[in-house]
């Protein structure tokens, strides 16, 4: 029964997918890249859902949640916060640009050269870290809820290698063959889909604790460990056990919201889609519709960790990522097991093809047309755009076995990682929009000082500070680098924002009070949660 649910909903996702597709002209730029630039709000809201969510989330936050409490809360729900910033602040700027890329903008505003180091930064960083931390934490999840190990009788670790292979070729096969528009309607269907089935398990767990009743469930696991639902860390950032901890609250106020300004403000996999909107009202309204559906997203990627700390005790801190799914495996009945694991699948293989998405349209278009061959055609692009993929794909698959056993989990090892790329690509195009007199030598100058100050001080030298607060430091000396350089340099011209007159630029009229509701609503929620 839980193969054939699984079959039944991964089959329709497929076809409704590429039905929908029938008409588009993938062989072009525009149509293979970013959709032929007609996203909708609704689907661009599904499709980031998505791209966000995937078993790394799951798995991760929800191992850290069974563990260190609701603190990594703030992962989800200061998000919304950043989502308002890229409705108001820079969808407005990159649609009226008419860009394809990033680091499209940093060649507008910077030069070329600036342009080609941040577009190879940002494909090392998805085959290193995001990709294969998907990969692999999707085979996790499949395996203990589906035990393929036992299915094929072979040992567990060459299960998940076959599950990672399985799910890297079909992701691969998604983004390769269907391009931006394909990973848009599949993400739109299996994005609702998660929700609803990540809101299964711990309504079923809550109703099975609480005899038929959610909020007796809710409050029998809340009596049980009522500091786990507390928000606000009390865990040191600074000096001894700075670099072991969590999420310290204080955090927030330095580095932390520079990372989430990057991943939903400038990141090539999240903005791709507001870039392939039809209009900018669309992509506001994308935008913000995704930040409400991040507040509600802890219901999905915490409070299972914290049922499931109620259920195991502390049996599991040594794997924490194992709670999430033994809690599946123990609450949902087995035909819904099957329609889970096909939503997971999506969820695996929409992070999975959209980063290779973005992965090809960096390489095609920022490194391949400007350096390789500069006349070459749309088709020959998307070719050479599918190609990319493929490459990627299979160092992808190779790399994920080789992230099992991070010390602090999945998602703590996944975020660590991603500090060595974003903050430095962050300050980059934070100057480009914001310090005009920031040039294109001040702007190299400081991305390499950027990325070796983080290696050395969180992976060299390990001072004894969380490495959020690095991301903090880090920025503001990015920043006074780019500025002193620039100073020594010789002047450039201004950069003028030009309308390329691309798309229709009136904006969603209920964009600014749709955004006060979401930051209002972040607030309250701390505030109740903070006083637990």
């Amino acid at each position: 029964m839980a193969l054939l649910t699984f079959l039944i909903f991964t089959g329709f996702v497929a076809f409704y997918a590429t039905y929908k597709l029938r008409k588009d002209k993938l062989d072009t730029q525009d149509g293979y890249f970013l959709g032929g630039r007609s996203l909708t709000g609704i689907v661009i809201a599904g499709s980031l859902l998505l791209t966000n969510i995937s078993t790394e989330h799951l798995v991760g936050l929800n191992g850290s949640a069974y563990r260190n409490g609701a603190i990594i809360i703030a992962w989800e729900v200061t998000s919304a916060i950043a989502l308002v910033i890229a409705a108001l602040y820079f969808a407005p700027r990159y649609l009226k640009m008419g860009l394809t890329t990033i680091p499209e903008f940093l060649e507008k505003r910077f030069d070329g050269l600036t342009r080609t180091l941040i577009a190879v930064l940002l494909i090392f960083s998805f085959v290193a870290t995001l990709l294969p931390i998907v990969l692999y934490t999707g085979a996790l999840n499949i395996e203990a809820i589906f035990e393929i190990s036992s299915l094929l009788d072979v040992s567990q670790e060459r299960g998940i290698w076959i599950t990672i292979l399985i799910v890297g070729v079909i992701g691969a096969i998604y983004a390769i063959f269907g391009g931006l528009k394909m990973v848009a309607y599949t993400d739109t269907i299996n994005g609702f889909g998660l929700l609803v089935a990540g809101l299964l398990v711990p309504i079923l767990a809550l109703l099975s604790i609480g005899d038929g009743n959610v909020f007796t469930g809710f409050s029998e696991v809340f009596d049980n460990a009522p500091e786990k639902f507390n928000v606000i860390s009390d865990e040191p950032g600074v000096g001894e056990g700075a670099r072991k901890a969590i999420l310290p609250f204080e955090v927030l106020f330095t580095g932390f919201m520079l990372n989430q300004i990057y991943f939903w403000c400038m990141h090539q996999s999240i903005i791709q889609r507001v870039l392939g909107a039809v209009n900018l009202k669309e992509a506001q309204k994308g935008l913000l519709f995704t930040g409400l559906l991040k507040i509600l997203v802890p219901m999905v990627v915490v409070l299972p960790g914290l049922i499931g700390y109620y259920y195991f005790g502390d049996s599991l801190y040594a794997n924490p990522d194992s709670v999430y799914p033994l809690l599946v495996k123990k609450v949902l009945p087995l035909w819904l097991t099957g329609f889970f694991v096909a939503v997971m699948m999506g969820a695996i293989l929409s992070t999975f093809n959209s980063a290779l998405n973005s992965a090809a349209t960096l390489f095609s278009l920022g490194i391949y047309k400007r350096y390789i061959n500069k006349n070459t055609s749309d088709k020959k692009l998307v070719i050479m755009g599918k190609w990319t993929s493929a490459l990627l794909a299979v160092f992808a698959i190779g790399i994920a076995p080789f992230v099992a056993n991070a010390p602090e989990g999945l998602y703590q090892l996944l975020q660590q990682l991603n500090g060595i790329f974003f903050i430095p690509i962050a300050s980059v195009i934070i100057a480009g929009f914001l310090f005009p007199k920031v040039s294109a030598g001040g702007a190299k100058i400081g991305l390499l000082f950027g990325l070796v100050f983080y290696v050395i001080m969180d992976h060299v030298i390990q001072v004894n500070l969380h490495f959020i607060h690095i991301w903090g430091i880090e920025f503001v000396l990015n920043i006074i680098v780019m500025h002193i350089a620039s100073a020594l340099m010789q002047k450039e011209e201004r950069f003028i924002m030009k309308d390329a007159g691309v798309l229709d630029l009136k904006p969603w009229k209920y964009a600014k009070h749709f955004s006060a509701v979401l930051v209002l609503f972040a607030i309250i929620l701390y505030i109740v949660l903070g006083n637990v």
